[in-house]
């Protein structure tokens, strides 16, 4: 079968199309799958090392208020509904799958008028644009959550077979060396998402030597344009403060950490349980709320805090969250509590369904 993977944009958007088309792959070798993303956005960079085909479209966002972005929106999503049509057409694609993102409404658009199979996943809590607009053209509705849509199917979020396969405590010291960090004492590890998180990062900079005094190493993602080589430092008690781009190796970096300091994104809040790592979250305070409600389940299972953006500065950290990273007993109820809605593997149950779809 030929398939349509449609995302664009964020990491949140392409990392479940990925892991679909893997594990779609994984079922079905002779099928063929392209990942249609944005000439904008962390496409360009995260599905060629995949080795997965990569259709771009010129990327046309939602205008949310009347300006020049509006007026040049009509022409832009016209001009990538008609060549995702043309692509899909002369490619004889069967099955589209959209995650949501700036390619997703053009791909929902052309397929529809195609008349070919269309299946929306939806990560967030709460929709967001283009999948409001798919699942108005198909009832192949998948959410990670209940309640988002109507009759949908919840099957939890796509993940990555290392991911899903985890035994972090198993792989602890393997990934204490991979990441060059000390094999005993507590490691936090902190992220922002793909392009690192200013706020976080300032606070957790200013409170990592003190932290390193206290015995506890940090693993940091900064993002590629905080990122200066170099920047490691060994502290007299022997923890270490290692900063980093970006991680590729997401399933390491659980194994490595006692504690997740990050924000409350769909997929890092699916990868956080399945792995079931304790977190604290700091939800982005944009949009529409979705990150701090993405993280209600854990919240209330006693799994994971949840600290306001304007509140998380490094006094918070080293009143808060040091005690607790230094805390075992502690670090082991949130833990036992992260059996509460554990992930499933969506990204098979999703390829299966896509497979059967028509």
């Amino acid at each position: 079968m030929k398939f349509v993977l449609a995302a664009g944009g964020s990491a949140g958007h392409v990392y479940p199309a990925i892991n679909t088309a893997q594990a779609i792959l994984a079922i079905d070798p002779t099928s063929e799958v392209t990942i249609m993303g944005t000439d904008r956005g962390l496409d360009t960079t995260l599905v060629p090392p995949t080795g997965l085909a990569l259709e771009l479209l010129p990327s046309a966002p939602f205008p949310r208020k009347l300006d020049k972005q509006a007026i040049a929106f009509t022409p832009k999503f016209l001009k990538s509904i008609h060549l995702a049509r043309k692509f899909m057409r002369e490619n004889k694609t069967e099955v589209v799958i959209g995650f949501g993102g700036y390619a997703s409404a053009p791909a929902y658009l052309a397929a529809k008028s195609l008349g070919l199979c269309v299946i929306v996943h939806e990560a967030n809590s709460i929709a967001g644009m283009a999948n409001k607009l798919g699942s108005k053209i198909t009832s192949n509705v998948a959410t990670m959550f209940d309640g988002v849509f109507p009759n949908a199917r919840v099957i939890g979020m796509p993940l990555s077979e290392d991911i899903v396969q985890l035994d972090r405590h198993r792989n602890r010291i393997a990934a204490r060396d991979f990441f060059q960090l000390p094999q005993t004492g507590p490691v936090l590890l902190v992220f922002g998402g793909s392009q690192g998180a200013q706020s976080i990062n300032s606070a957790c900079v200013k409170s990592f030597p003190e932290l390193l005094r206290a015995g506890v190493s940090v693993l940091h993602s900064v993002g590629s344009t905080n990122f200066t080589a170099g920047s490691e430092i060994t502290d007299s008690s022997g923890a270490s403060y290692i900063p980093v781009p970006f991680i590729n190796r997401m399933d390491l970096a659980y194994s490595a950490a006692d504690l997740v300091i990050a924000r409350a994104g769909a997929m890092t809040v699916a990868e956080v349980t399945a792995v079931g790592i304790p977190a604290i979250f700091v939800p982005l305070p944009i949009g529409n709320g979705e990150q701090r409600r993405n993280a209600y389940p854990l919240i209330e299972s006693g799994a994971a805090r949840v600290y306001e953006n304007s509140a998380f500065t490094s006094d918070l950290i080293l009143r808060e969250i040091l005690p607790l990273i230094l805390n075992a007993a502690e670090l082991d109820r949130m833990e036992a509590a992260m059996n509460v809605g554990k992930s499933s593997n969506a990204a098979k149950e999703l390829a299966r369904w896509g497979l059967s779809c028509s």
